[in-house]
């Protein structure tokens, strides 16, 4: 299932960030107003440290007299007033929205996604998922969604082939984004920027804190009393890509390395789940190392 809105609920919405300066809200609305559009979600943000200003603006459909091209088209001249650094975007929240989910054997992740895509709770779907390990395609195929297995050599400098195929996989499927549902691949470099605002991971640690693998071990080792997970976008940079989502949960000295897995992977479900419900929606604005969520 989709998760796509009724035609009730539908809406343009955009997304946008440009160096501030007065006038800005004032002119997005009354572009919305020349036209008849009802705004009704609206979420504003002024960073003083870069000087930049985000906004996210939801408009119902019905009220809107031509069609999503027509309205990319029209609000591109106001984007063109408000100075040559804005980004922005416009999506349709009744279009299908499509997810690659890459796997490794950790099913966690995937299972829960499968599930919330299943009962429409999930804003996309899930086109495919691949697995560097087959363990998890029967799980996915129990779905009815397409599960490839691509094996991976165990000398990392000889993987090269192994991702090319994986990226072919993917594209083949045109996704807006890209899951790594618990991969434990490293993306090499090319594939990061190919991908680029598109790939998100969820690393099971409360980043910028133990980067890397085995992280609930060096968490366990120095004693602390909170783990966590976090959602970001993948960069070149291990684990540092800008952070959509984390959370936390309190453990004691009683704990194992057995019960922090436990626990941390009730915490990796939803902050994944919730970190691409965000992406999808037009929530998230990166600006470099950043990110503004109007959550």
């Amino acid at each position: 299932m989709s998760g796509t809105a009724s035609a009730d609920d539908r809406r343009f919405v955009l997304s946008l960030g440009c160096p501030d300066r007065p006038g800005i809200i004032a002119r997005i609305t009354s572009f919305i107003a020349e036209f008849g559009g009802s705004i009704v979600e609206a979420g504003y943000h002024s960073d003083a440290d870069s000087g930049w200003f985000f906004t996210r603006q939801a408009i119902a459909a019905g009220t809107v007299p031509f069609d999503l091209d027509e309205l990319r088209r029209r609000f591109a001249a106001v984007a063109g007033e408000l100075g040559p650094q804005t980004e922005w975007q416009l999506l349709d929240s009744g279009s299908r929205r499509r997810a690659v989910l890459l796997v490794s054997r950790d099913g966690h992740c995937l299972h829960d996604l499968l599930g919330r895509a299943a009962v429409g709770e999930l804003p996309a779907t899930i086109e495919a998922v691949i697995g560097n390990h087959p363990d998890l395609g029967e799980m996915t195929r129990a779905h009815g969604i397409p599960f490839h297995h691509v094996p991976f050599p165990a000398d990392p400098a000889e993987r090269g082939p192994a991702f090319e195929q994986v990226r072919e996989l993917t594209d083949s499927y045109a996704p807006d984004t890209v899951v790594l549902a618990r991969f434990m691949q490293v993306l090499p470099a090319h594939l990061c920027e190919h991908w680029a605002g598109r790939a998100i991971n969820i690393h099971h640690s409360f980043l910028p804190s133990f980067v890397g693998a085995r992280p609930y071990h060096q968490a366990f080792a120095r004693g602390v009393k909170l783990i966590g997970a976090t959602c970001h976008y993948v960069t070149a940079d291990l684990d540092a890509g800008p952070i959509i989502e984390q959370d936390v949960t309190r453990i004691d000295h009683a704990d194992t390395v057995h019960d922090m897995v436990r626990q941390g992977r009730d915490i990796e479900r939803v902050v994944l789940a919730r970190g691409l419900r965000w992406h999808l929606e037009g929530r998230v604005l990166v600006h470099g190392r950043r990110t503004v969520v109007f959550s």
